[in-house]
């Protein structure tokens, strides 16, 4: 690993930040070294501090540990990501015997300094009590390898020598606070110290030092790894078991399935579903295949800190079989096994520790399937994504451990200890609960005015949009829109083609590979052509056709397979058209392609029920979009509207707005607002058609 401190660098960084003092922004400029290296540490883990001598508001000096907030991320930290606290008060703690979670936390915000909004890390006794003003500590996957051995202290004296001191595993708070600073008042010439299946502690008294002290050692312990493993084979591939095939394919039916399997119903009575995220490099698709597979699943987490986004331990599935019903049995049963080992764990270790817990949910996060290699689950994409680069790294250090000696997990109990600690359940932060948390909707047409406003308000409920669309320059600017106004992570985008069976296919597996599945399809790609029938162009009636009424039907059929397997229901909601009970002359092509699309989705309802999935029908009528995202389908006929009536555009959406018995104008979100309330499931209606369009009596349902 490169020792990457620069010099100019830092003097640059530090130019960036003239209203904090020069050690300050130095740490925070090395902090963002350690978080730009996964290898150190992963998403909020890991934690800095430096001590500081200030003057508060009526001039006098007092000493201050500013350190990181508990969950930060160091890859991206500014100052506001460190939390003042009070140095001098913190170091008396030591005189301490014991002191509870709940004390502990209220010491520390009685005596934080400051308006941070973030929390002290668990870590701050540890960093205050040690008298280095620059103290970092990381999980470096190479010391978590020689640290899970079975003779873990002897292996880290010998590799990485006699200025590291070691110590076994201990929880996070005084005890551990206390035990380093005894051990540091030992030996005062140590410059790093690890905590057997924790990580390690560097320190200095400059910014640098301390940085180059970490980068030093975890370059010993990888040295000390590669020559442990050289020539040994890491792992044993399985007899009669190959990479698959269509990769992707399989990724997207295992990923339905397993979401599918694990979705639950929370206390309130929703149901809580995952998104998913997969990993396939080369050496996870060998662990995968390995004979060594199920061991890895089971030996626990590298470090505790982990068991928060992970859970203690993964789920095997060995093998992946064609069917359908197959897959699904195999996967139902690896979930039970692990959930009645977690109930097990759960139960055992309340008892043994006498204390009055609530079980967490004891659904696995962590897959490691054959020939595929990780999937893992998270409540939200960010807890997904995270969780699979914790896995990730958790595979090829176990593997390397186990080729060096045997990995030894850590006891359940420490492990448990973690797991429940409350401050440590804080670093999740809340899950929002918001009606379409965890929802991931599939919107067609999703580059014009009605596919913009559907994706607005379902984004705004709480799902995770996927648009499609033909025309990729303006489904961008969509994506770029709503990404500016909710986040990159609530909006995908993907070019598909609705006339094209294989492409809605192919949208469905690419859009399960990168979240999981689906929840809520929105058919509403539409074209229209403005010509009596005596005008109309059999080529143009044909493409109406296959846009309007192939396009919806493609993308029901192509959603089946996936809401069967993954068994939790959905809802289908086409975009229709006032058309289809009020037609107009000269709009054949038009309202006979979309009152077949309306035929068609009523029959999908009949026959989707007994999947829990529920289809109903919108028809709005004069959604003529904005200057911000106009609707295609106005920009093609409104020209001839306009001729046809003498009106200018202005003038052509009065005349819309007036014919209707509201005298209102229908806006693209009034339509999205219509699909967030069938999809949110707040009444049991299917085969319903829901008007949108400011009342138009010869138009009302019959």
């Amino acid at each position: 690993m490169e020792n990457v401190f620069n010099e100019n660098a830092a003097k640059d960084f530090v130019e960036r930040y003239p209203d904090i003092p020069y050690e300050f922004a130095l740490r925070v400029y090395t902090s963002r070294l350690f978080g730009s290296e996964p290898d150190l540490v992963l998403h909020g883990g890991g934690n800095t501090s430096v001590k500081l001598k200030t003057k508060n508001i009526v001039g006098e000096e007092e000493e201050v540990l500013y350190i990181k907030g508990s969950g930060v991320d160091l890859a991206s930290i500014e100052p506001e990501g460190f939390a003042a606290v009070d140095l001098t008060f913190l170091r008396k703690l030591r005189k301490v015997e014991s002191l509870s979670d709940k004390e502990m936390e209220t010491q520390m915000q009685i005596h934080r300094l400051g308006l941070s909004g973030v929390n002290p890390s668990v870590e701050s006794l540890l960093h205050a009590f040690l008298p280095h003003k620059y103290v970092d500590h990381t999980h470096a996957d190479k010391v978590l390898v020689l640290t899970n051995q079975r003779h873990g202290e002897d292996i880290i004296k010998k590799a990485l020598g006699s200025k590291v001191a070691v110590l076994p595993y201990s929880m996070s708070g005084l005890p551990l606070a206390k035990a380093v600073f005894s051990q540091y008042e030992k030996d005062t010439k140590i410059e790093a110290l690890v905590i057997l299946n924790h990580g390690i502690f560097s320190f200095g008294e400059d910014a640098e030092t301390s940085y180059a002290r970490m980068i030093k050692y975890v370059n010993r312990a990888e040295a000390f790894v590669q020559e442990g493993i050289r020539g040994k084979i890491l792992m044993t591939p399985r007899v009669g078991i190959a990479p698959c095939g269509e990769i992707s394919v399989s990724v997207a039916r295992v990923a339905q399935s397993v979401r599918g399997a694990c979705a639950h119903r929370a206390n309130d009575g929703s149901l809580r579903r995952f998104y998913v995220a997969n990993r396939n490099t080369s050496d996870l698709v060998k662990a995968s295949l390995s004979e060594e597979a199920r061991g890895l699943c089971g030996s626990g987490v590298l470090t505790p800190d982990h068991v928060i986004r992970t859970k203690n331990r993964m789920v095997h599935i060995d093998h992946i079989p064609e069917k359908d019903d197959d897959l699904k049995k195999i996967i139902t049963r690896e979930i039970e096994v692990f959930k009645q080992a977690y109930h097990d764990y759960f139960h055992c270790q309340v008892r043994e520790k006498g204390v009055d817990r609530e079980e967490l949910d004891p659904y696995p996060r962590i897959f490691l399937v054959a020939g595929l290699g990780l999937l893992a689950l998270g409540f939200t994409q960010k807890d997904a994504r995270i969780a699979a680069d914790i896995a990730e790294h958790a595979i090829r250090a176990k593997v390397q451990a186990d080729a060096m000696g045997e990995c030894v997990p850590l006891l359940d109990s420490h492990v448990f200890d973690m797991e429940y600690w409350s401050l440590q359940q804080k670093k999740l932060g809340k899950t929002s609960l918001s009606m379409l948390q965890g929802q991931i909707a599939f919107i067609t047409g999703g580059a014009g005015a009605i596919g913009f406003g559907i994706a607005d308000r379902l984004i705004a409920a709480g799902a995770v949009v996927v648009l499609s669309d033909i025309d990729q320059s303006r489904l961008e600017k969509v994506r770029s829109i709503l990404a500016n106004r909710y986040g990159e992570t609530k909006v995908e985008t993907i070019t598909s083609d609705v006339t094209d069976y294989q492409s809605i296919e192919g949208a469905f597996d690419e859009i399960s590979v990168r979240l999981g599945g689906i929840d809520i399809v929105v058919p509403n790609a539409g074209i229209a052509y403005v010509a009596k029938i005596e005008a109309l162009e059999q080529k143009n009636f044909e493409q109406a056709i296959a846009v309007n009424l192939m396009g919806t039907f493609n993308v029901i059929k192509a959603s089946i397979p996936v809401f069967k397997r993954q068994g939790t229901g959905g809802n289908i909601v086409a975009i229709s058209s006032k058309n289809v009970f009020d037609p107009g002359a000269a709009f054949g092509a038009y309202s006979a392609s979309k009152a077949g699309a309306h035929q068609i989705s009523k029959i999908a309802a009949l026959e989707m029920a007994e999947l829990g999935v529920r289809v109903n029908m919108i028809n709005p009528d004069a959604v003529f979009g904005d200057e911000e995202i106009s609707s295609k389908l106005w920009d093609l006929v409104g020209p001839d509207r306009m001729k046809a009536r003498g009106l200018d555009y202005e003038g052509l959406k009065d005349y819309y707005r007036n014919r209707n018995l509201l005298k209102t104008g229908v806006l693209s979100e009034h339509v999205g607002n219509a699909v967030v309330f069938f999809a949110s499931d707040q009444a049991p209606i299917t085969g319903a058609t829901l008007p949108v369009d400011g009342g138009i009596p010869a138009a009302f349902p019959r």
